[in-house]
């Protein structure tokens, strides 16, 4: 029987550990997650802001009827909106513009004021999430501004709760931690406390493209020219937070963001865990490195954070159909030509001289041409063909119908993309698409844009 908690913040920590089963059925050892939304804020940073708070109560930097301001991806907000309702504290919470809508709103239901800062600057920037926080906590009097990337208080935190839950849910017999690595509070408290069990437990890192962590982890440079926008929430870094030990580390993982959030939709498909975008990341980091498993192996995961706060994004269809994640559905033939149709088909007939096609084809920038002769498709043409027949004969007068190749196959525009995209991979050029008036073309690159 549960016991009868004083508030809310005695529910943090003591998650489950769950068995993945058909998502990781071909890994060659059993995968457990530590499945961190049990916690109240949904979050593994709970446990952590907490921690924070009540080393600054206990140092006297947060004062009855103080101010919490903290830059952060929402998680940690979360957690600091918990501490603050509880013990009385103002939450001020600034994020960058590429967070989820829903962690936004979840922050202002909980009372705390949140301001949005540009994601494209650099971290020293005034308008950067970091800047802002710092400027307000200077500004603000009897303000404590936690700034959880450096708070060593963080990695604290999960080396004094969430690394001996681990060891004692396995019964010590834990060979890898694997973690997405944002602030590396987690990573790192872990990981601490693991390896004090049994040095010879591997600590892997998930990082994505356009952080620094793997490349710094690897080679000691810190390369600007690895930093670039990406869109997964969560992981990864363009400064190196204090929290992140590489010495715990022994390997980063890097992850596309669309591997990992198709990775995400998949674990809510295959194991039922509703998770946000950086688990995806996670396990999908974990899948790349699967070969490096063995069957005596016990390997443990941590999901950071509840699927509520990305239904917006991974878990929409039409998001993740504009940034190309996952491809149209139900476009016909029809609409691979809606852009060009009212564009008059380029044809040659069969009696028409070869240098009749390569003419249209420099006039129209185009490379293959279908070949009609009253009314129907007869054969076609390409820049191949012409260019092998002005090497074998370079003074002939050749007729297209003599050279063309075999006429492209004629759909109608009911047809579905995946019908046409099929006749391209089976060595087709292009399909023609039967019209009222004739007909029109579907080219390579129309089906990639269509499908990208």
């Amino acid at each position: 029987m549960r016991p009868i908690y004083d508030s809310i913040l005695e529910t943090i920590g003591d998650t489950p550990m769950i068995k993945l089963n058909k998502i990781a059925a071909d890994f060659p050892c059993p995968v457990y997650a530590k499945v961190e939304y049990f916690n109240p804020g949904h979050s593994v940073k709970d446990r952590m802001a907490l921690k924070m708070v009540e080393d600054a109560e206990k140092r006297g930097d947060l004062k009855p009827g103080g101010t919490i301001i903290e830059c952060t991806s929402g998680n940690t907000g979360m957690g600091l909106a918990l501490a603050a309702i509880v013990k009385g504290y103002k939450l001020i919470c600034t994020l960058s513009d590429k967070q989820s809508k829903e962690k936004m709103d979840i922050l202002r239901a909980m009372g705390a004021e949140v301001i949005v800062c540009p994601t494209n600057v650099a971290p020293e920037h005034p308008d950067s999430y970091y800047s802002v926080a710092d400027r307000l906590n200077k500004e603000i009097p009897n303000s404590f501004y936690p700034y959880q990337y450096d708070n060593l208080g963080n990695r604290q935190a999960h080396y004094e709760s969430t690394g001996p839950e681990i060891w004692e849910q396995t019964n010590g017999k834990v060979t890898h931690f694997v973690v997405g690595v944002g602030t590396g509070g987690t990573i790192s408290g872990v990981g601490k406390y693991l390896k004090e069990q049994n040095p010879n437990i591997k600590i892997w890192g998930i990082d994505t493209y356009g952080s620094v962590f793997k490349k710094y982890h690897e080679t000691g440079e810190f390369d600007e020219k690895e930093i670039y926008s990406y869109i997964t929430e969560g992981i990864g870094e363009d400064i190196l937070p204090k929290n992140v030990d590489f010495e715990v580390i022994d390997y980063f993982e890097k992850v596309t963001d669309k591997d990992g959030a198709l990775a995400t939709r998949e674990l809510a498909k295959k194991e039922g865990l509703f998770l946000g975008y950086s688990c995806g990341s996670a396990f999908q980091g974990l899948r790349q490195l699967k070969e490096k498993l063995s069957p005596k192996d016990v390997v443990v995961i941590l999901f950071h954070d509840h699927g509520s706060r990305y239904v917006g994004k991974v878990y929409n269809d039409d998001w993740m159909r504009d940034r190309g994640f996952i491809a149209p559905t139900n476009k016909l033939a029809k609409d691979l030509i809606d852009g060009h149709s009212h564009l008059p088909l380029v044809t040659v007939a069969p009696t028409a001289p070869l240098s009749n096609a390569a003419s249209l084809m420099k006039t129209h920038d185009i490379t293959q041409i279908p070949v009609i002769e009253g009314g129907k498709v007869v054969g076609s043409i390409d820049d191949q063909c012409i260019l092998n027949c002005m090497l074998d004969n370079p003074n002939s007068n050749t007729l297209i119908g003599e050279v063309m190749n075999e006429a492209y196959p004629v759909v109608d525009i009911t047809t579905s993309i995946e019908d046409v995209a099929r006749m391209v991979k089976e060595g087709h050029r292009s399909v023609l698409v039967q019209l009222e008036g004739g007909y029109h073309i579907i080219t390579k690159q129309d089906i990639i844009t269509a499908m990208s």
